[in-house]
């Protein structure tokens, strides 16, 4: 996107800019995206998301203040929230989509989530 308004930028250890594509989910689908962050280690947590469906289109969003944490629990956090509210919505066929690739490593090895976030 940077690209493409012409800003230059100047990066700091990555040696190369990643060019990153949303893509649509599969019909019936919705794809969630989302983040969450610390300012500070801890510090003032939040995390959010939106939920889009096949056509690109809106179908919500959330966001939580989550009082002092680490940005680790942050993102744990995130994914509690997120299946809440694809719970509440009752959509079943969702794609999470996500920034933080030890989310990815806990669904498959459960000694990796914090134990702050082991029994919720």
């Amino acid at each position: 996107m940077l690209n493409f308004f012409c800003i230059n930028t100047r990066t700091g250890k990555v040696l190369r800019p990643l060019r990153v594509r949303w893509e649509f989910p599969s019909p019936g689908w919705v794809k969630i995206n989302t983040d969450g962050v610390a300012r500070g280690y801890p510090g003032l947590a939040t995390c959010g998301g939106i939920f889009r469906g096949s056509m690109e289109e809106f179908i919500g969003a959330f966001s939580a203040f989550l009082e002092v944490q680490t940005t680790l629990v942050a993102e744990f956090y995130k994914v509690i929230h997120v299946m809440e509210e694809a719970q509440k919505m009752g959509l079943t066929n969702v794609w999470l989509e996500c920034d933080f690739a030890l989310i990815c490593v806990a669904f498959t090895v459960r000694t990796n989530v914090p134990r702050i976030l082991q029994n919720q």
